[in-house]
């Protein structure tokens, strides 16, 4: 598992570290949520030292996640690390693909469990992009060899054209058993609040489909993931994430990348969490540190940990638009932008 600095927080967590200065060799400076200024000491792809500094270049910042990407599909991988977009959630892929070199950290999801020739196999990714199963032995057998593989989440296709809805706490919990997480792909409120009675741990999109109150409560403390764009921004949409966001939904920037083709950071996906009624820290928090949290990459100001931040020309909770166009982008300690 990759582990972040949250340089957002570096003042705020604790002294400063020392390290001899051989160690270093790059370094860079800015502000830290409070206004205050740090030095980060790079020394490798390593964070080798953090202490007080006199001057700030701009306002040092986790690294951007997009929690639902399809890089097998659309292959941009070295772009979107140039962007800002340090993680990348791939929420299907063949297997033949798995476990492939990325400039950007991917965690990667595998085939989705979907029925005999239901969706994806029956659309866009039928080279792959799905496991078709009928009962719950198969069901078991492909969590079991995705997990051998080393996939941090399982998805399971939902709809009328996706995995039998009696098959998804099968899914649910040999999935659990290996420790991952479960998305679901489920438009409708019927497969969202019987996903949600199955145990599944995220939406993989904001359902397009009016949501009933008892869907938005089945929901209730876990997560969905944005691609609002993805669907035309559609009212539904935008209404069902504000609606989940106020239940206590959190929520996680995403743009079905792959299906969309825009290499991000998204302004549209952006301007559509605003119509949804989140405000600038809400953005921020969406795209970087509640999925960091949400997918269990563990983030803090410690000497060691792998140097993948992005800089930015002010402080994104104030305006959240200063993501999309970082004025540095720093991935395993390599500078990028």
């Amino acid at each position: 598992m990759r582990r972040y600095i949250c340089v957002g927080l570096l003042a705020s967590c604790g002294s400063a570290a020392q390290v001899p200065p051989s160690a270093a060799t790059s370094a860079l400076a800015g502000h830290d949520e409070s206004g205050r200024t740090v030095a980060l000491a790079l020394a490798g792809d390593k964070i080798a030292s953090i202490s007080p500094a006199g001057e700030a270049a701009g306002w040092l910042w986790p690294p951007i996640v997009d929690s639902h990407v399809h890089l097998a599909y659309w292959p941009i991988a070295d772009e979107l690390a140039r962007r800002g977009i340090g993680v990348a959630v791939d929420l299907a892929a063949p297997e033949r693909t798995l476990g492939t070199p990325e400039p950007l950290d991917v965690l990667e999801a595998g085939p989705m469990l979907t029925h005999p020739n239901g969706y994806p196999l029956d659309s866009w990714g039928s080279d792959g992009f799905g496991i078709g199963c009928a009962d719950a032995a198969c069901v078991t057998a492909a969590v079991d060899r995705l997990a051998a593989h080393g996939v941090r989440v399982i998805k399971l296709a939902g709809d009328d054209d996706g995995l039998a809805p009696e098959l998804m706490p099968v899914a649910v919990a040999a999935a659990h058993a290996h420790h991952l997480k479960v998305a679901v792909h489920a438009l409708s409120n019927a497969s969202a609040l019987a996903a949600a009675n199955a145990g599944v741990d995220v939406l993989a999109h904001t359902p397009v489909e009016p949501l009933a109150d008892a869907t938005i409560a089945a929901w209730r403390g876990r997560a969905v993931i944005s691609t609002l764009a993805a669907f035309g921004g559609s009212s539904a949409a935008v209404h069902n994430l504000a609606r989940l966001r106020a239940a206590g939904v959190t929520v996680l920037y995403g743009t079905d990348l792959g299906n969309t083709r825009d290499a991000g950071p998204s302004a549209q996906e952006v301007q559509l969490l605003r119509e949804a009624g989140l405000d600038d820290a809400a953005i921020t928090d969406a795209m970087t540190t509640a999925p960091l949290a949400f997918w269990g990459i563990s983030a803090g100001p410690e000497v060691g940990r792998e140097a993948t931040l992005v800089v930015l020309d002010g402080d994104p909770r104030r305006d959240a638009s200063v993501l999309l166009h970082p004025r540095a982008v720093y991935v395993r300690g390599k500078r990028l932008r």
